[in-house]
């Protein structure tokens, strides 16, 4: 960090960050001082040393309260995002002192949390009790780009749908089929190609993931449309939804498994290439994690050749 950086970091206090976000949130600088417990016009003055500090308008004051300038608004953004890494981070520091020995932040996407993630990270925990392990849920660009700038360890995406450079080991296979209920004419078939599935009503997942960027890659290639009219942000939901009648869907072939019992459905083999799928444990450098996210790492994917 060069010397004007560092110069103002030193001069930015924590409480006057709280001070400016509670102002901002409560619309006034006495309400926000009663809620603090401290006098206004002390509000007042730290929040003109700030002002100095960044060297520009942070607030507008008029007889109803006050609103953040633009530059107010930056600011909030970013008090917000370093008072809740604070709380976080006392979070954890009091879970050590309670005997927590690491933590493992973790992102990944919905195919590895339904079918694999679940197995795997009960085992890692019986053997590892005093480990903890943070587990989002995001799409696989998501995925990677948290790890890529940081906000987690370690991540299990479809590095095809990511388009970001990291280390990562193989992690599993899984291949989607073509979900439909039993009375549907392609419930009898054994494999079925995608140009059919275009001829049929689609229940996706997010726009964003993997699964939908295939289709929609693969509707494209050949010329025709994909009338995906309805879009759910689960698989048990999908399957709902297909189990009354509202569209066929492609599903990694565990979960299906997983799920049979949400309602008179058939699975048929999809015969494309891309229905096979490789997911990926994902880091930005292996050897460099912490203790406790390379013991995770080489349990769940033990170490072969890095790409």
């Amino acid at each position: 960090m060069e010397g004007p950086e560092r110069s103002f970091a030193r001069r930015i206090d924590l409480t006057s960050l709280q001070l400016f976000v509670a102002v901002c949130e409560l619309g006034g600088i006495g309400r926000a001082a009663q809620q603090e417990y401290i006098a206004a016009s002390a509000v007042s003055k730290r929040l003109s040393d700030l002002e100095a500090v960044v060297g520009t308008p942070l607030l507008r004051r008029s007889r109803r309260g006050v609103t953040p300038t633009p530059a107010g608004e930056s600011l909030l953004h970013h008090a917000r995002a370093v008072l809740f890494g604070l709380e976080r981070m006392q979070g954890e520091l009091a879970e050590y002192a309670e005997g927590v020995r690491g933590h493992v932040r973790m992102h990944a996407n919905l195919s590895a949390i339904v079918q694999f993630l679940p197995e795997d990270l009960g085992t890692f925990a019986r053997a590892h009790a005093q480990i903890k392990i943070d587990l989002q849920e995001h799409l696989s660009p998501a995925v990677a780009h948290a790890v890529a700038e940081g906000a987690a360890d370690l991540g299990i995406c479809s590095l095809r749908a990511s388009g970001t450079a990291l280390q990562s080991r193989a992690y599993r296979n899984d291949r989607l089929v073509v979900v439909v209920p039993r009375s549907h004419p392609l419930a009898a078939r054994k494999a079925v190609a995608f140009d059919e599935v275009l001829a049929w009503d689609i229940v996706g997942l997010h726009a964003g993931s993997s699964i939908s960027l295939a289709m929609r890659a693969a509707a494209a290639q050949a010329a025709r449309p994909l009338r995906q009219r309805i879009q759910v942000t689960s698989l048990d939901a999908m399957c709902r939804m297909i189990d009354n009648g509202l569209g066929i869907g492609l599903l990694p072939d565990r979960a299906f498994t997983l799920m049979q019992g949400m309602g008179q459905l058939a699975a048929v083999a999809l015969q494309e290439p891309w229905a096979e799928r490789e997911l990926r444990l994902v880091a930005r450098d292996f050897d460099a994690l912490p203790a406790a996210a390379r013991l995770l790492a080489d349990q769940i994917a033990p170490r072969t050749v890095d790409h």
